[in-house]
């Protein structure tokens, strides 16, 4: 599935000799520090911040723990070629949608129904958690919103960070509120930081 949804043709599978579905990993540099990406045959699945060697152990024994199959270390994998350079470009200024299958599987319910609608949020817009809340046609939830931005698993891509409080006030971000800064500021919402 592309970040709107949508599923998309004639990708090659990855899977085993025992035709189990497999996940390739790599971490890449960015402006807001290290990244973990994970993918699986259906697309993008895991974006992960702050990608130390401790985080990076945990998520990966949590994607093969969800996904049932051992995540492979696999930099030059195709399947991770293409999300690795639409976040380069993304963090370049040049790229401002990302167009990439997406593996929605580590999110269900309204969690999924809320990051999906977030996908229609365009760079350099923000929404409050309330308004994605009506959007979704659950107008009381904007707590539930906030929770669904914390198990958000393809920050990024799919851009909780766009997602402010209604008072003026940006939030919190599981990459940590100096991140979401520095992302909003990247896409013109914020000033970039004087030092």
């Amino acid at each position: 599935m592309n970040a709107e949804g949508q599923q998309e043709q004639g990708r090659p599978g990855t899977h085993d000799e025992g035709g189990r579905r497999q996940v390739v990993w790599a971490v890449v540099a960015s402006d807001i520090g290290p990244l973990l990406l994970a993918a699986t045959d259906e697309g993008l699945v895991s974006v992960a911040f702050h990608a130390t060697d401790e985080v990076r152990d945990q998520t990966i024994e949590r994607l093969g723990s969800r996904l049932g199959a051992e995540p492979v270390e696999a930099p030059g994998s195709p399947l991770l070629a293409e999300p690795i350079r639409q976040l380069a470009a993304y963090f370049a200024g040049e790229r401002h949608d990302f167009e990439l299958p997406l593996d929605w599987s580590l999110i269900s319910g309204f969690n999924r129904q809320v990051l999906r609608e977030l996908t229609t949020v365009p760079y350099g817009a923000v929404v409050g958690y309330g308004d994605l809340a009506r959007r979704v046609g659950q107008a009381g939830a904007a707590q539930a919103v906030g929770m669904a931005m914390g198990a958000n698993p393809l920050p990024v891509v799919v851009p909780c960070h766009r997602v402010v409080e209604r008072d003026g006030g940006i939030g919190g971000f599981g990459g940590g509120v100096e991140t979401k800064r520095q992302l909003l500021a990247l896409e013109g919402v914020l000033p970039e930081p004087l030092f």
